[in-house]
């Protein structure tokens, strides 16, 4: 038998592409992990050719174990009184749920005019929000408004958030930016105290007590949103709650801001350099104001419509919720009630004694002149001034 057939086969290795084979390989493996790339990053990172007047709202995108993001509800009140809001709002108990602090905000901003805009914006929201408030109550806003540019519900700038919904006549986020409140100048020292809480948020100071809240209201009024969310803490007036679930939770803030801020033409009164907002789009405020009348007309009740519900532009808005003083809340609750409040009720409520329906008969000269040299009446126990020692007192004996 010949001595080859026994012989082992070479082995041999198959035969490698021809050059222009592996050139399309790449080709096709780079394309597709450009794909990937873009398609993981696309809810994570800002255009860089974004406009100076980008999008206020944009789509919000599909989050990864998330979903959707909720939609922000406009800020629309229930129709109660004022007293009966605190006791509603008093009886909901605060989350025992964890409520861990945010992270410090931090950005590197496109450009100074940029971090200008954001500045302003951010000052405009804890000026007009929180102008009464105690610092600490103001930082709470502006902590806010921070949470919100990284949550996926929200627009991914300062601006965009603050002057959310602006454009609608009652969708507006922060109801400042859409009542005419802007028309009223600020007060120099009250600006200038929001402008320092709003650079400690920037620069990336965090109010911890309201962790990652995205919404807020006054404890004198209950928001239809209330109820569906997660009550967080009491600063100051104003009450701080979160979304539900994971949309609450810190994972879910996780974009970055964008860099570049819109120029927003509703902040050209308010900032201290008007060549940042040069390229803000501008408002026809005669078109305004004739798109609004079209659309009160066709409003049902447009003719019971309250006078002061229109904006600086001429727009049919949600009226900002302005508290009645103690005399107003007596007279209100005087309205619904068939019974003439009792004297104790209407002090309970006003603060006032109630007024006499017949004004008194004035006293005759003679008996006016006892009243006033007689020595004043003896209250038992109560403490009085004494005469000649400004800020001295003393208990009545009688």
């Amino acid at each position: 038998m010949p001595s080859n057939e026994f012989a082992l086969r070479r082995l041999s290795l198959p035969r490698l592409p021809e050059a222009r084979h592996w050139l399309a390989s790449l080709v096709l493996a780079t394309a597709a992990g450009l794909y990937v790339v873009a398609g993981l990053s696309l809810a994570w990172f800002e255009p860089a050719s974004a406009t100076p007047h980008a999008r206020i709202g944009a789509a919000s995108p599909l989050v990864p174990g998330l979903g959707t993001p909720p939609k922000p509800e406009p800020l629309q009140f229930r129709e109660i009184a004022p007293q009966d809001a605190v006791a509603i709002n008093a009886a909901v108990p605060l989350s025992k749920l964890p409520n861990p602090a945010a992270r410090p905000f931090a950005i590197a901003f496109a450009t100074p005019a940029d971090r200008l805009r954001a500045l302003e914006c951010l000052t405009a929201a804890v000026y007009y929000e929180a102008a009464v408030e105690p610092t600490e109550g103001q930082r709470a806003v502006a902590q806010v408004v921070l949470n919100r540019v990284r949550h996926p519900a929200y627009p991914r700038t300062v601006c965009g958030v603050v002057f959310q919904g602006w454009e609608r006549a009652t969708g507006c986020q922060f109801t400042f930016t859409c009542d005419g409140a802007l028309r009223r100048a600020p007060s120099a020292a009250g600006w200038a105290r929001a402008r320092r809480v709003a650079e400690e948020a920037l620069a990336g100071k965090v109010h911890a007590p309201v962790g990652w809240a995205t919404h807020y209201h006054t404890n004198w009024v209950v928001p239809y949103w209330s109820s569906s969310l997660v009550k967080l803490a009491n600063v100051g007036t104003h009450i701080f709650y979160r979304w539900e679930g994971g949309w609450g939770k810190p994972a879910a803030f996780r974009f970055s801001p964008a860099r570049v801020e819109p120029q927003v033409a509703l902040m050209r009164s308010l900032t201290s350099d008007p060549a940042s907002l040069a390229d803000a789009p501008t408002v026809d405020e005669a078109a305004a104001a004739a798109a609004a009348a079209a659309a009160a007309a066709e409003a049902p009740g447009a003719q019971a419509q309250a006078a002061g519900s229109i904006d600086s532009f001429a727009r049919a808005v949600l009226r900002r919720y302005e508290p009645p003083n103690a005399e107003a809340s007596a007279a209100a609750v005087q309205a619904r009630s068939s019974a003439p409040l009792s004297a104790s009720t209407h002090w309970a409520l006003s603060g006032l004694p109630q007024k006499s329906a017949a004004a008194p008969a004035a006293k005759p000269a003679a008996a006016a002149a006892a009243a006033a040299e007689a020595p004043p009446r003896c209250l038992e126990g109560v403490r009085r001034a004494l005469t000649g020692k400004p800020g001295a007192t003393e208990k009545q004996d009688c």
